[in-house]
């Protein structure tokens, strides 16, 4: 299992097992790119810390997550998903080797296939 939620979201059908597989793979394979290309390139995601505006702004947080996700023992757990036509809403709690995520949100916003905005927030405690 992976830290970082489902990614491709669209119409409800996107956010089917297979998709859902899918998107783990990209994960787990560390496909910075292959996650990167499922937004547009103009999405916004708003995070805690601010809005990231574009693929290129994102990148240094999914490469954080990615390298994190990607250490031994991470998990990653899927509470809920609600899908409403081109929106979708997620909770889950996840724990790596460096942080538990006692709870982890992300809402989208698709369209014509891409995220076109992204909200993300978790509370999460550091190891140590």
């Amino acid at each position: 299992s992976r830290r970082l939620p489902p990614q491709r979201a669209g119409a409800s059908d996107d956010f089917d097992d297979r998709r859902s597989r899918q998107s783990l793979d990209v994960l787990r394979k560390g496909d910075l790119e292959g996650l990167l290309s499922d937004y547009a390139p103009d999405a916004v995601l708003f995070t805690q810390d601010g809005p990231l505006k574009g693929p290129d702004a994102m990148k240094p947080l999914f490469e954080a997550m990615l390298e994190e996700s990607g250490k031994p023992g991470a998990s990653f757990s899927l509470k809920q998903r609600s899908v409403e036509g081109d929106h979708a809403y997620i909770v889950w709690t996840a724990q790596t080797a460096d942080n538990v995520y006692e709870l982890g949100t992300d809402t989208f916003v698709v369209r014509n296939g891409k995220i076109a905005v992204q909200s993300f927030a978790s509370k999460t405690t550091a190891r140590g």
